[in-house]
């Protein structure tokens, strides 16, 4: 019988956002979620982030920033966070942005199939674009935009399902 993470555990919920250098994606993720969840009322989820890269605690992309402080949210002091052994293990509930970062970290962590997820299947938008979230790395604006929205109703999903 499959249990789902996300519903199996009422207790705090450590939720662990996942892409590749922790310096977009996730990162919007983690300070989006903390803040929709903060509004929701939701004082047992807990949200971190991490990338699969080691980029040495790097900033996070000013795009990725300004468009959080466009939301009211501050992100500035974000360090990029390199994914353990440690982190899956804590989470309850480990979030990728794409279907090869979930065979990565499934790789690094067989153990930990019953928690990790693409984050965009708590989406109820089918936009026909397939399940990843794409990085905005070093794109235009529209592109950091569309992953912004993206990862947003992703979580306006998965806030109903905790």
């Amino acid at each position: 019988m499959d249990v789902d993470p996300v519903k199996a555990q009422p207790a705090a919920k450590k939720i662990l956002f996942v892409c590749s250098g922790n310096l977009c994606r996730s990162v919007m993720a983690e300070w989006m979620f903390r803040t929709l969840s903060n509004r929701a009322g939701l004082s047992h989820a807990r949200a971190s982030s991490a990338g699969l890269l080691d980029l040495g605690g790097a900033g996070a992309d000013p795009h990725a920033v300004a468009i959080l402080r466009e939301k009211g949210v501050d992100a500035s002091r974000h360090r990029s966070r390199t994914l353990t052994a440690e982190m899956v293990a804590a989470a309850a509930l480990v979030l990728v942005m794409e279907e090869a970062q979930r065979d990565e970290v499934l790789r690094r962590h067989p153990g930990a199939e019953a928690k990790v997820r693409l984050l965009k299947s708590f989406s109820a938008q089918g936009d026909g674009d397939g399940r990843d979230i794409r990085d905005p790395y070093g794109m235009t604006p529209y592109h950091y935009r569309t992953c912004f929205a993206e990862i947003y109703f992703s979580l306006e999903g998965l806030l109903r399902c905790i």
